[in-house]
């Protein structure tokens, strides 16, 4: 069944468009960067608010072996629609849900004894080994274990191994400034890596996928490919650092066009305060159009004054204050029709703003910025069908 939705013909108040055929060409090319290893496609956060179903099928079908995501429930999520690609669940708390990640078969990772014992008496319930992978922390001192505690880590997973409780299938860890050209602690962090897997596999794990290159690494950095690379943000065709270059450096395309119908126009004279707290104060008559997102849909506060969108042509800023459901842009006198579609971003190609733009203006990341458009925001889907 095809994930491509029918395009409204009467203008939505705002809509997520998805472009499948450039999420599927951005997997290829990561592919070939990487073309040693096997590719992840992490799809935790609703694939960074593209939504996790639709960008799931088609990474797998450009090719992706593995998914990742953060919790369990996403990774159920996943098992429930019928995805059977290798899964890889990595944010566990105490409690698990563990005996059902086992009986969906869902790769669970590790990073301390605590979660190693309840999976393994998960299951001596469920019947079944449980396909871990330990995660070591080399250096970003978030999740993973510590090499200090990686000895215990690694024998009590061999013994539970040993016992048929577990299928140890991986060793991972994750990088801090992979997307920081040069920084000290890459180097630092790949030796640490190195040597923790050298022990582990001494010791006898024989992981069927090494990993440790997220985006920035699988982009910039070959040595650290291993056997499998983790790519989120940029298969969704966002850079993961200006300082790297811009997606159309890496052959991507950004995947969503965010955009909004105008609710209004009108004319207003000189000195007119505009949204919450007048922090925009009209320099002469103008006109004006009113957005109808606001950061109940995602939109950040933080781009109030400050986020770019296109309208009619031309870039406009947003005056004043976002509001919860909307915000205003001076449109210079301009009059376009009420329902003329204002672009907030987009790949760029009709000169509309990009993701990276908005997060310029908001002094965040375009991760943030893709991420958090919320649910009110109606994801349509366009290029669903594969082609040839």
């Amino acid at each position: 069944m095809s994930e491509t939705s029918a395009v409204p013909t009467a203008p939505l108040r705002a809509r997520a468009e998805i472009d499948l055929a450039a999420l599927r060409a951005n997997v290829r090319a990561l592919r070939a960067r990487a073309a040693g290893a096997a590719l992840m496609a992490v799809v935790k956060s609703d694939a960074y608010g593209h939504g996790a179903l639709p960008c799931a099928r088609a990474a797998v079908e450009a090719g992706a072996t593995w998914l990742g995501t953060a919790t369990p429930e996403e990774a159920l999520a996943l098992r429930a629609a019928g995805l059977d690609t290798r899964v890889l669940c990595w944010l566990w708390v105490p409690g698990g849900p563990w005996r059902q990640a086992i009986e969906a078969d869902i790769d669970v990772s590790l990073s301390g004894l605590w979660a190693l014992r309840e999976v393994t008496e998960a299951a001596r319930q469920a019947g079944q080994p449980a396909r871990v992978q330990l995660k070591a922390d080399t250096g970003l001192g978030r999740g993973g274990c510590q090499p200090a505690d990686w000895p215990e880590l690694v024998g009590e997973a061999l013994r539970a191994e040993r016992e048929g409780l577990v299928r140890i299938t991986g060793l991972w860890s994750h990088f801090a400034c992979a997307d920081e050209p040069g920084h000290p602690s890459i180097a630092a962090q790949l030796t640490r890596f190195r040597e923790m897997l050298a022990y582990a596999e001494e010791q006898g794990v024989r992981p069927e996928v090494r990993h440790i290159a997220n985006s920035p690494a699988t982009l910039t950095l070959p040595e650290t490919h291993f056997d499998l690379v983790r790519t989120g943000i940029a298969m969704y065709g966002v850079s993961p650092s200006p300082e790297l270059g811009t997606p159309a450096d890496f052959g991507l395309r950004p995947v969503m066009t965010l955009s909004a119908s105008l609710a209004l126009v009108k004319r207003v004279p000189g000195g007119h305060g505009i949204s919450y707290g007048h922090h925009y104060v009209t320099p002469g008559e103008t006109t004006v159009g009113l957005v109808p997102v606001g950061y109940a849909d995602g939109i950040p506060r933080h781009a109030s004054g400050t986020g770019p969108v296109l309208v009619d042509g031309k870039w406009r800023t947003v005056a004043g204050r976002v509001a919860m459901d909307q915000f205003v842009v001076d449109l210079g006198g301009d009059e376009p029709p009420v329902g003329t579609e204002a672009v907030l971003f987009g790949p760029g190609d009709r000169g509309e703003p990009t993701a990276e733009d908005w997060a310029q203006a908001c002094g965040t990341i375009a991760y943030e910025i893709v991420t958090r458009i919320g649910t009110r925001v109606p994801r349509v889907y366009v290029n669903g069908e594969q082609e040839g």
